[in-house]
């Protein structure tokens, strides 16, 4: 299990969301991203997308930016 950093920090949503599903293409089962972001509705973009691919968020932490960390499970 290993675990990928994806700096979203400046892109406006839905791009997060994209490069999140991009970078999930390269994870094997078991690894984890870890991405953070400071668009307002980043948590809600990425728990629905976390929902619709059926994937785990592992940890949120919120500041002034939303570090979310999300296990690759399908």
């Amino acid at each position: 299990m290993s675990e990928t950093y994806l700096d979203c920090k400046g892109l406006n949503c839905p791009m997060p969301i994209v490069e999140i599903g991009r970078a999930f293409r390269g994870l094997e089962m078991g690894d984890c991203l870890r991405v953070e972001a400071d668009a307002p509705a980043f948590l809600i973009d990425v728990e629905a997308w976390v929902r619709k691919m059926k994937q785990k968020i592992v940890s949120v932490e919120k500041g002034p930016t939303t570090v979310v960390i999300i296990e690759k499970i399908s």
